[in-house]
């Protein structure tokens, strides 16, 4: 049974996965007694949250229950427990709802602690206890402004920046306008009531943040900043109202803080390796770039990130940190305005893109792409192209049923080359797969 996609369980909130949620609150807390659980803003939170815990309980386990709050606050507060809990869909629709499962550090679950988990709830071997043996969920107070506290013992200075801040209505809605208050700013809000009912697609992306873009511009802010449903990423817009690109965030927050080694993953610019970082590769999800880093043990040289916009501080935890990454990315703005620096970054073309379609097609897209005898074959995450002035990425997401695309070359027509054959691709080993079926 696979649950797990590339950042914790994701699916439709219906009754199918309100009872999943149960047997995986079972399949948890018969490995795990003491938990921290909290969750975004989603409307379907206390029913999804509820259905597990009533499973964690009835394993025997007991929780802290810390209320709404970032999935990064909730991390960061997981080291005192035995493992935390974040109910949230991140980025998805307000429909989706999900459950991502974190260790002390703040890392992802891995391979072996996800694997354990499904093999219990297929093989419905989680246990009830009996009645005098239940746990028990307390309510648990003071996570965020722990967390604000810690980021604040990094960033004791004040910032008189203008910033206008766009939080979806989600986790961080009340978290960052007050550290960014704290911080010395002056603070431009939009979207910073936590409702759960989305005013915009929640992922943050250029499309969706006209209005902080529009906010931006017309109030001559020197950056503006949003988050995603649980504040695990953050997208960053310089005073000129454009959007920097997640992998531009990588360069500039890894040269901020002093990184020799960059965690990154595949889909990432080639940009970041002409930074002249140590670069290592690894699949697409946040919980990989965590694994990978666990490795280097806090070694103090290490930046973790991915081009989604989501960026790990190590030494703050190994959970993707957006609140963290608002104190770094003032600082930066301080020193010198982001537009400058951003101009400063080597440049290249990058196409990003998904068509429908699910990881079955993966062995006949390898099959028609083996004929590129120019490039060099990598599997780590789907199927990655590299040529000499360039290279091309076709992997399944871990999130919903797509297909993602991503080329990127050091000219417009060779980065749409590129792009046209991921594409064209795609779209024959559809038509293929569906002559076969007729």
């Amino acid at each position: 049974m696979k649950l797990f996609g590339s950042s914790g369980v994701r699916k439709v909130v219906d009754r199918e996965f309100l009872m999943l949620a149960f047997d995986i609150g079972l399949a948890v807390g018969s490995t795990y007694k003491s938990l921290l659980i909290g969750s975004d803003t989603r409307t379907s939170g206390p029913a999804v949250k509820n259905a597990f815990l009533s499973g964690l309980l009835a394993a025997g386990a007991s929780a802290h229950d810390a209320g709404i709050a970032p999935t990064p606050t909730i991390a960061y507060a997981t080291q005192n427990k035995q493992a935390g809990i974040i109910i949230t869909a991140s980025h998805n629709p307000p429909e989706y709802n999900g459950i991502k499962l974190v260790n002390t550090d703040g890392s992802a679950f891995d391979a072996t602690q996800r694997e354990n988990i499904e093999r219990i709830v297929e093989q419905q071997s989680g246990s009830v206890v009996s009645w005098q043996d239940m746990g028990f969920c307390a309510k648990q107070d003071g996570i965020v402004e722990n967390h604000i506290e810690r980021i604040l013992n990094d960033f004791p200075h004040k910032y008189r920046l203008k910033v206008a801040v766009d939080c979806g209505c989600g986790a961080a809605s009340e978290v960052t306008p007050e550290l960014l208050s704290r911080l010395g700013c002056d603070v431009l809000q939009l979207n910073c009531t936590p409702s759960g009912h989305f005013p915009r697609g929640i992922e943050p992306t250029e499309e969706n943040l006209q209005d902080l873009i529009s906010t931006v511009r017309r109030e001559k802010a020197d950056l503006g900043i949003a988050h995603d449903g649980d504040a695990d990423r953050i997208a960053v817009i310089d005073s000129s109202g454009r959007l920097i690109a997640g992998d531009q965030l990588v360069a500039l927050f890894a040269q901020h803080v002093n990184s020799k080694k960059v965690v990154t993953t595949v889909d990432a610019s080639m940009l970041i390796d002409d930074m002249g970082f140590d670069v290592t590769r690894t699949r697409v999800g946040d919980a990989f770039v965590s694994d990978e880093l666990r490795q280097y043990k806090g070694s103090g040289r290490e930046f973790g990130g991915e081009a989604s916009g989501c960026f790990i501080f190590p030494q703050i935890s190994l959970c993707p940190d957006a609140i963290y990454a608002v104190a770094v990315i003032l600082r930066i703005a301080s020193e010198k305005p982001l537009s400058v620096l951003v101009d400063e970054l080597p440049t290249y073309v990058l196409l990003r893109g998904s068509i429908n379609g699910t990881s079955s097609l993966m062995p006949l897209l390898e099959s028609k792409l083996a004929v590129e005898t120019s490039a060099e074959l990598n599997t780590i995450d789907g199927l990655r192209l590299g040529f000499n002035d360039g290279w091309l990425l076709i992997r399944p997401s871990g999130t919903e049923p797509k297909i993602r695309i991503t080329a990127e070359a050091k000219s417009e027509q060779r980065a749409i080359e590129l792009y046209d054959l991921g594409t064209r691709t795609i779209h024959e080993s559809l038509e293929e797969l569906e002559r076969a079926t007729i």
